[in-house]
């Protein structure tokens, strides 16, 4: 029995801000994303349109990632970006990288979106033409993301990294907090000037700062606590404090579906260590967030990251930390990769579409629902017995709206998951009963994420509706062939709904529904 209460226990979080769905973008991947002025992304905009009609704004774009750290500029290059892969570094991106000013043009396609650029800081900080990359860059990016399109800056991806980073160290073992901190101060300096000379409407108190440190994690070789108290805040021009987190490795023994990904003992650990970092930096006033995060990094693994699986576990995540205090969560995404939440372009790798954990994230938006004009949600875990399954609950301006159930007990449409032979085995549901708090009223609205299987990776529909690029390049299309319009009677001040195992749902008590 799941017990509800009318208004916010005291563990709900408080009022979750805008665009908590959001994203990141790999530097590298970013013009393939968002087009150009002569070819804009339509795909792109359109998805995430369809996010921001749930949550009343469209999710903030940071524009980063190792790659940023690898980018130097040409003026004199037509293209965007030419990038070169080396298979020993990356197979998944390109670690050799140069940017004309064409690269600029791609943040002009998507309409009513803010963007956080990310700048060199791994070549930057450490070679000269990667300083003058940052310093020929800034007014191109200034420019680009004037009239209310810059969110904030970053300087450095991930530098707790840059001396032991698997893909090549761009510093030296005696790397510490000090002289990061030492090297982010002479980098934003400079930064600040140049916005000065080129953009001076963006370097007041309001319109200039940054998401920082951008750590890979909360314990590598750089401590998070250790940089604060080495004066990295000491300008006062830190806005965001942004953190990166991944469940565990692609490549890394023992990971699953079932034990990994749709386990809610291991989000909520995994979550926590980020929670207790927020919590201890929390005298400083300023929002924490995940800047950067998803599955299984090094860009994930098929047949986990790419699965429907991946999209119950993203729905876990996103609401877990939205319960517990984070405040934002860009979902890391690039050309190609097996996390990605849709891929942008067709390539010889990957078919160009919408993948399972955008659908993750639409159920996310509806959970949260508009937060704008005037309206409040707050979010509250709801503890269940089994790992395999999470509930959370919605409250609207501190009354009963939604209830979430995630029912992560795996089921495969084929045997094991991996064959093309269909799993004979019917699959099983479990029915939750749920107390329903008086002036919720008598009928509550159901409604279904839904695909064959936990190992689908197509064929998902949220409430009867597919976001599928081949259907309508993203916009949302209603299908004639799901059952839609659910309800549920309140008997005895309880409500019961049947979830199928490797699905999720959402139960509406408000009057109101956004479907």
């Amino acid at each position: 029995m799941i017990q509800l209460s009318s208004t916010p226990p005291s563990s709900a979080s408080e009022s979750i801000p805008e665009a908590f769905v959001s994203y990141s973008i790999e530097f590298s991947s970013f013009p393939e994303f968002a087009g150009n002025k002569s070819m804009p992304n339509v795909f792109s905009n359109n998805l995430l349109n369809n996010l921001g009609s749930f949550t009343g704004t469209k999710p903030y774009i940071r524009v980063g990632g190792n790659t940023q750290d690898y980018a130097l500029y040409d003026s004199s290059l037509q293209y965007a970006l030419i990038g070169t892969v080396n298979i020993k570094r990356s197979p998944d991106y390109p670690t050799t990288i140069s940017i004309g000013p064409s690269y600029f043009e791609s943040y002009s396609t998507w309409p009513d979106t803010k963007f956080v650029h990310g700048f060199n800081m791994g070549l930057g900080g450490n070679k000269s033409a990667g300083w003058e990359t940052l310093l020929e860059t800034v007014p191109l990016a200034c420019k680009a993301l004037g009239g209310g399109r810059l969110l904030w800056w970053e300087y450095g991806n991930e530098p707790d990294l840059f001396s032991t980073s698997a893909q090549g160290p761009v510093r030296p073992p005696s790397w510490d907090e000090a002289t990061y901190v030492a090297q982010w101060l002479n980098g934003t300096r400079a930064i600040k000037a140049q916005l000065e000379k080129a953009c001076p409407e963006l370097n007041s108190n309001a319109t200039y700062g940054y998401l920082a440190p951008s750590f890979a994690g909360t314990n590598n070789h750089l401590k998070p606590i250790k940089t604060w108290q080495s004066g990295l805040d000491v300008d006062q021009n830190i806005k965001i404090i942004s953190s990166h987190n991944y469940i565990g490795g692609a490549t890394q023994p023992g990971i699953t579906l079932q034990g990994t990904l749709m386990n809610h003992t291991k989000t909520v650990s995994s979550v926590n260590t980020q929670a207790k970092l927020a919590q201890n930096l929390s005298y400083t006033g300023i929002p924490f967030i995940l800047g950067e995060t998803n599955s299984l990094y090094n860009q994930g693994a098929p047949g986990l990251s790419n699965a429907f699986g991946a999209a119950l576990w993203g729905i876990d995540f996103n609401l877990y930390c939205a319960s517990v205090g984070i405040r934002r969560v860009h979902m890391h995404m690039g050309t190609n990769y097996r996390y990605q939440s849709w891929q942008p372009v067709q390539t010889n790798i990957t078919t160009k579409g919408t993948k399972p954990p955008y659908y993750g994230h639409i159920v996310v938006a509806a959970m949260i629902g508009d937060v704008t004009k005037g309206k409040e949600t707050r979010i509250a875990n709801i503890p269940l017995e089994n790992e395999r399954e999470a509930a959370y609950a919605a409250y609207v301006n501190n009354k009963l709206a939604r209830v979430a159930i995630i029912n992560m007990r795996q089921y495969n449409y084929t045997v094991n998951g991996t064959s093309s032979v269909l799993n004979p085995v019917k699959r099983p549901s479990k029915e939750y009963s749920l107390t329903v708090p008086e002036g919720c009223g008598e009928t509550v609205s159901i409604q279904r994420l839904y695909a064959n299987g936990s190992d689908a990776i197509s064929g998902i529909t949220w409430d009867g509706t597919s976001y599928n690029w081949e259907l309508n390049n993203g916009k949302p299309v209603k299908l004639q062939n799901v059952t839609v319009g659910e309800t549920a009677k309140v008997e005895s001040g309880q409500v019961k709904v049947d979830v199928q195992d490797s699905t999720a749902v959402i139960l509406n008590f408000a009057s109101s529904l956004h479907r």
